[in-house]
């Protein structure tokens, strides 16, 4: 559906234009995170070193992206904004979205927002949130329920927070309907549906769908959609409350993991079935 606004008529003037707007405008939060094969360590400072030029979007922000496009499109002409955090490269995070189908993206560029905790992350995509919002509401927020950098999976609910709307979080289904945000859950022994009204965030699990791969024509057409390039100054956040300055958790020590060396390996021989059934008796694991 989608709303239609417009004005009176005086007498003997022709009738004003209807102008329709988007029924539902959609952010989705995407990351751009280190690819989760490759091998990852802590610079001097803590910080996860994000130098390797094997960057990717994060896994699960797929997911939310396609969730985000899905809603749009039932909702028949919603605008989807892809939202982004983070140094140069993280605009190939959002670039991905556009690839995907998001009609736009914002990009929060400043070397003052690195070392961002949770916390403070939320703080600044909060604060990009309301400067979109000044174009026109924003009736939904979308992000994944986790990045693979750091598997926190506070971000979405401090997001929520700092908005001051609802957070139905982990959904492995999203509609639209009505001025109202429905999302399934699957809990360990049950189903759980939940409802609340616009503006709210959803966060979404990586079970929720399958995410569209980008066409070549969606990949040219990606490359002339707008990306907004703004910094901690343009969003009205002091440097002081974000970053490494601002950051409420900090790495005190890190090493890295020791090789395993409990592993039992079995050449099958035809039985390795019956030997790891075997094992795992003997260890009280089964």
């Amino acid at each position: 559906m989608s709303i239609v606004r417009g004005g009176g008529t005086k007498v003997g003037q022709p009738a004003r234009c209807r102008v329709t707007f988007p029924a539902v405008r959609i952010v989705v939060a995407v990351k751009h995170v280190p690819d989760i094969q490759a091998d990852r360590t802590l610079g001097q400072d803590g910080r996860l070193a994000r130098d390797g030029g094997d960057g990717t979007l994060n896994e699960v922000d797929e997911n939310a992206v396609e969730a985000a496009l899905v809603v749009a499109e039932s909702a028949g002409g919603a605008e989807v904004i892809a939202l982004t955090m983070g140094p140069d490269d993280a605009v190939d995070a959002a670039r991905r979205a556009l690839q995907m189908g998001a009609d736009s993206a914002v990009h929060v560029l400043d070397e003052a927002a690195a070392g961002s905790d949770a916390l403070g992350t939320a703080h600044v995509l909060a604060a990009a949130v309301r400067k979109i919002a000044e174009d026109g509401p924003v009736d939904l927020v979308v992000t994944g329920m986790a990045a693979t950098d750091g598997l926190t999976s506070l971000v979405p609910a401090a997001l929520a927070a700092e908005l001051g709307i609802v957070a139905l979080t982990l959904a492995v289904d999203v509609t639209v309907a009505d001025g109202a945000v429905v999302v399934r859950r699957e809990l360990d022994h049950a189903d759980e549906t939940l409802r609340a009204a616009l503006p709210a965030l959803v966060s979404v699990s990586d079970r929720a769908n399958e995410a569209r791969y980008p066409n070549f024509a969606a990949i040219m057409a990606a490359r002339k959609k707008p990306v907004a390039v703004w910094s901690l100054a343009d969003l009205g956040v002091p440097p002081d409350e974000v970053g490494s300055a601002g950051a409420r958790t900090r790495i005190l020590a890190a090493e890295p993991r020791p090789a395993r060396k409990d592993r039992v390996l079995v050449t099958d021989t035809g039985d390795a079935g019956a030997q790891l059934a075997a094992y795992l008796v003997e260890h009280k694991l089964a």
